[in-house]
């Protein structure tokens, strides 16, 4: 996978293109900090993914976005930044790209979330994706169960619940998350109590009809 990095923060920038060197899977092509450079390393380059900050020093990232996939439209655009307002999540994926992750993500599920959109998953932060996707249920006016699934849960208790519709087991979603079988454990009674089901296939059916189902992994630790 081709990756070109666009920050403009060195530090930041030359940090995660050292982290994403370490894997066999990833080749970081090009590393630039302006809409000007991106666009003009996409073209020259044509990587197959682009991690963007949302905010450049010469315009938004958004209006990058745009110009590079009308040259190179099969290319996948995450946007890796600081904003976690739900508009520029919302126009960040208007302008065509795949993904929007903030900074403050572990490194490990950053790559998952990297392999997982070459096979075409969208790469949202689990925060992100409930504040729309509770925005989205409320104008349609989705059951009070539904609501429930975005209103009472932690970020970990959704990504936990995710990984419930895989079927994997609590040591497979301890290995993929990074956390402990125990914490998986405590994670899971908290969701039954949370969203009144008897049993973790019940919560698992609830969340892939609500659209939160997971990619599928093969076992063992994806690193």
């Amino acid at each position: 996978m081709k990756i070109l990095v666009v920050d403009d923060h060195v530090l930041f920038r030359q940090g995660l293109v050292g982290l994403l060197q370490n894997e066999p899977d990833f080749e970081v092509i090009g590393e630039v900090g302006s809409v000007r450079e991106a666009v003009e390393k996409a073209g020259q380059l044509r990587p197959d993914m682009i991690l963007m900050d949302f905010s450049l020093p010469d315009g938004n990232g958004v209006d990058a976005a745009r110009t590079i996939l009308n040259l190179l439209p099969n290319c996948k655009i995450i946007f890796l930044t600081v904003h976690a307002e739900e508009e520029t999540l919302i126009e960040a994926i208007r302008g065509g790209a795949i993904g929007y992750l903030l900074k403050n993500v572990p490194i490990l599920q950053l790559k998952r979330e990297l392999r997982a959109a070459m096979h075409g998953e969208a790469a949202i932060s689990r925060t992100m994706m409930a504040q729309v996707m509770h925005e989205l249920a409320r104008e349609s006016g989705q059951s009070h169960s539904e609501e429930s699934i975005l209103e009472k849960l932690s970020s970990r208790e959704f990504e936990v619940l995710r990984e419930l519709t895989t079927g994997a087991s609590n040591q497979e979603i301890a290995a993929r998350l990074i956390i402990s079988k125990n914490t998986v454990r405590h994670h899971i009674h908290n969701l039954l109590e949370k969203l009144g089901k008897e049993n973790r296939n019940q919560l698992a059916q609830m969340a892939r009809a609500n659209g939160l189902a997971a990619r599928e992994q093969s076992q063992g630790v994806p690193f």
